[in-house]
C-alpha cells in the first residue's frame, strides 16, 4: 500500500543518493565517529543558515540548508553502519529534526517580514504548519501500530526543495514554501487516510475471522 503512494522525490533517487555517500558513512564509521554528532551538526547548519537567510544571503542559506539536510542523512545511516542504531538515538535524531525545521522557517519567515512580503511569511506559517502534522501524523499512526512511511511531500523533499529553491532566486524559494504549504498539509492528511485503510482493512479481516469461527461452532453443534 505505501509503494502506491507516490512522493516528489522518487525513492530510487534517494538510494542513490544514499549510494554516493556510502563510501564517507563507512569511512566515519572507521574513524569511531558518533551519529549523534552529525545530528547537532546538522541543527547548527541548518540555525547558521537561518542567520544568513535573515541577514539577506539567500543563496548561501540555501547551501547551508542543502548541507545541514546531508548531516541528517548520514546520522541515521552512519548509527546503521556502526552497530549504534538505538531507540534513544532515534528519539533524539526526531527532536532535533523538529527543532531544525522550526528555526529554518523561522529563518525564512523573518526574511520576507524584513523584506515587507507579509503575504510569503503568512504562508510560511502554514508551511511550518504542515511539515509538523506530517510528523506527527507518522509518530501518533506508529504509536498506534499503523504503517505510516508514505505521503507526497515528506522530510527530504521539504529541505532539497527550499535549499534549491533559495540557491536559484527569491521567487523560486516564495513557489517553493507555496509548494511546501499545499503539500506538506496534503500529506498529512494521506497519512491520516491511510492509517484508517489500514484500520478498517483490519477490521473487515477481523469481521471475517470471528464469521468464520461462528460458522464452525454452528457446524460442530448441528453435526
Amino acid at each position: 500500500m505505501a509503494g502506491s503512494i507516490r512522493r516528489l522525490i522518487p525513492e530510487r533517487f534517494q538510494k542513490i543518493y544514499i549510494r554516493i555517500l556510502t563510501p564517507l558513512i563507512n569511512l566515519f564509521a572507521k574513524w569511531g565517529l558518533s551519529p549523534n554528532s552529525f545530528t547537532v551538526a546538522g541543527v547548527i547548519i541548518t540555525s547558521m543558515a537561518a542567520v544568513v537567510l535573515i541577514m539577506g544571503y539567500i543563496r548561501l542559506g540555501g547551501i547551508l540548508m542543502l548541507l545541514g539536510g546531508m548531516c541528517d542523512t548520514i546520522d541515521g545511516s552512519l548509527a546503521r553502519a556502526s552497530g549504534k542504531a538505538s531507540r534513544f538515538g532515534a528519539l533524539f535524531d526526531s527532536a532535533i529534526d523538529r527543532y531544525a525545521e522550526f528555526v529554518i522557517f523561522f529563518g525564512v519567515a523573518v526574511h520576507f517580514v524584513l523584506a515587507k512580503d507579509y503575504q510569503t511569511s503568512i504562508v510560511v506559517f502554514f508551511a511550518l504548519c504542515g511539515s509538523i502534522m506530517v510528523s506527527y501524523c507518522r509518530a501518533r499512526a506508529e504509536s498506534l501500530g499503523f504503517d505510516s512511511k508514505v505521503g507526497i511531500m515528506q522530510r527530504p523533499e521539504r529541505i532539497v526543495f527550499l535549499g534549491l529553491g533559495a540557491i536559484i532566486h527569491v521567487v523560486a524559494l516564495k513557489l517553493v514554501i507555496w509548494l511546501i504549504a499545499i503539500f506538506a498539509n496534503f500529506t498529512a492528511l494521506q497519512r491520516i487516510r491511510h492509517a484508517y485503510k489500514q484500520d478498517a482493512d483490519n477490521f473487515e479481516h477481523q469481521t471475517e475471522i470471528k464469521t468464520e469461527h461462528l460458522d464452525k461452532k454452528k457446524h460442530v453443534v448441528f453435526k
